[in-house]
This record gives C-alpha cells, structure tokens and sequence, in this order.
C-alpha cells in the first residue's frame, strides 16, 4: 500500500529505532544521503507511516483496525497540543523543528481508514485519487518541508511524484493485494475493457487486463513527467532524495511493462546494484 516500502536491504546492527524500521526499504538509501537533521526527520514520518499501515493492512477484525488509526489520530492531535505518549515525543520534535502540518497527518491515517474500514474494490477514479493522495502525496507533503524545497514546487512535487509512486505500487502489487481481497485498478478503466467483476483474482484472470493497466501506466508516467519537471526547476540538494525514489519507481514502472500483465505475472524488483548506481549518479550533485 504505502509508498515507502519495498526492497531487502540491510544495515548495520547499530542502527535502531526509526532507522530500523526504514531499513527494508528503498526508502532507506534515499535518506542515508540527507543531512542528519533532514534523515531523522524523514525516519521519524516513515516509523510514523509504517505504524499506520501496519495496523490497516493487519489481520484484526476491521473495527479493531479503525480503532487502532483513531488511537493515533488522539496522539496526533496530543503530539500538536504539547502533549502526547512518550515513545512519539521524537516525531513531535521533528514536527515543530520543520513545521509539518497536522493535516497532512490526518490525511495519511484518513487513507489508511479507507484500507481499514473495508477491502477497496474497483473504486471509482475520483476515490483512488483521493487514496492516492492520503497514502502517498500527504506523506510528500511532510517530507517536502523537511528536504526544504520552496512552497509552491513543494506542493507539486508532492501531488505529481506521491500518485506516481502509488500508481506503480497498486500496479507492481496486483496479485499481492487481491490474494487480501483488494482491487485498486479503477472502475471506469475495468469497464471500459469489458470486466464487469471486482472479485480481484476474476478481475485480473480477464484478457482485458492488459488495457486496464496499460491506462495506468500512461497515468502513472504522466506525473512522473510531471515531477521531473518541478525538480529539474528546484535547488539540486533539495531533491536528491525524491529524485532518487522517483528513478527507483521509475525503474520498477518499466520493467512492468516490459513483464506484461497477463497471469501468471512474476514479481519485478530493482537489484541492489541498480539501486546503488541510482544513488550514485543523483545522490551526489
């Protein structure tokens, strides 16, 4: 589901905390190359996130979800009133450190609540906009303002590269998210190809499969041209990261398509190597 997630790799036995749990992630080497300040913060909203998600994609029967996200939605609210548990005061910190919104909070454990709350079936472009806005573009609404990009690019940015990145997930994530009961791919498109059925596996068996992801992908590029443009007109250092992950999922978005749609549909990964030379080429100019 959330845009954070992705490959195995490892790190040093050292790091714990936030760090930790950031290190099975893609996400991970993005941040290892920001100022400490920045990479705290950024491990702080990805343990954030990781939480929320942990409890909407949990096996608890679904009030016992919604009523784990409207426990973190108290803290939340706790952590802008000077208060809050403990064990978050170090998000709290990084909250008025870099001036995060609570709404853009709210929003991420809003997107988990529609996971919770329900198996999402074939939803309708407008609803799998806003879940693509909730999960993905809030959280980079957060992470603009720790990496310091100006206000207005920040906005885009977040809007453009969040639903790209969450786009490439629901595709690179079909087979995993109906084996849970879930269908992302939007109804208007699963019409449009003569699929009448959300039931996921029926749904993704049908031949017509092919044209509902390929309008994706063509979805999915567009605000991947989108992003480039804004960052290619930002300070470099502000976007090393985004531009990082945005070739990452980029990388993930081709090979998909070079893969095909149709069943079976092998899992697609980016090789640590690939990875690094990623890093390597836009991590450090």
């Amino acid at each position: 589901m959330f845009a954070m997630t992705d490959f195995a790799l490892r790190t040093d036995d050292q790091e714990t905390g936030a760090p930790r749990r950031a290190a099975g992630s893609s996400f991970y080497f993005a941040m290892r190359i920001l100022p400490r300040a920045q990479r705290d913060g950024m491990f702080e909203i990805y343990s954030f996130c990781r939480s929320v998600d942990d409890i909407a994609d949990s096996a608890a029967p679904h009030r016992e979800r919604l009523a784990g996200l409207a426990r973190w939605r108290g803290e939340i609210e706790a952590l802008y009133s000077g208060g809050g548990h403990p064990e978050s005061r170090p998000l709290g910190r990084v909250i008025a450190e870099f001036g995060l919104r609570k709404e853009d909070f709210l929003a991420v454990i809003d997107g988990m609540e529609m996971d919770a709350a329900g198996d999402i079936r074939a939803p309708d472009l407008a609803r799998l906009d806003l879940y693509c806005d909730c999960v993905a573009s809030a959280v980079g609404r957060l992470s603009v303002r720790i990496f310091g990009v100006g206000e207005a690019d920040g906005l885009q940015l977040a809007h453009h590269l969040g639903r790209a990145l969450q786009l490439t997930n629901i595709l690179r994530d079909l087979d995993e998210d109906a084996a849970i009961g879930r269908l992302y791919l939007p109804r208007e498109f699963l019409r449009d190809a003569g699929i009448t059925s959300s039931e996921p596996r029926t749904a993704l068996a049908h031949p017509g499969i092919t044209t509902v992801c390929t309008g994706l992908v063509r979805r999915a590029r567009d605000h991947f041209t989108q992003a480039d443009a804004i960052m290619r007109r930002c300070p470099r250092p502000t976007v090393r990261a985004p531009r990082i992950m945005g070739k990452v999922y980029h990388a993930i978005l081709d090979r998909l398509v070079a893969r095909g749609w149709t069943a079976p549909r092998s899992p697609v990964r980016v090789s640590r190597l690939h990875l690094l030379r990623i890093v390597l080429q836009y991590g450090f100019v």
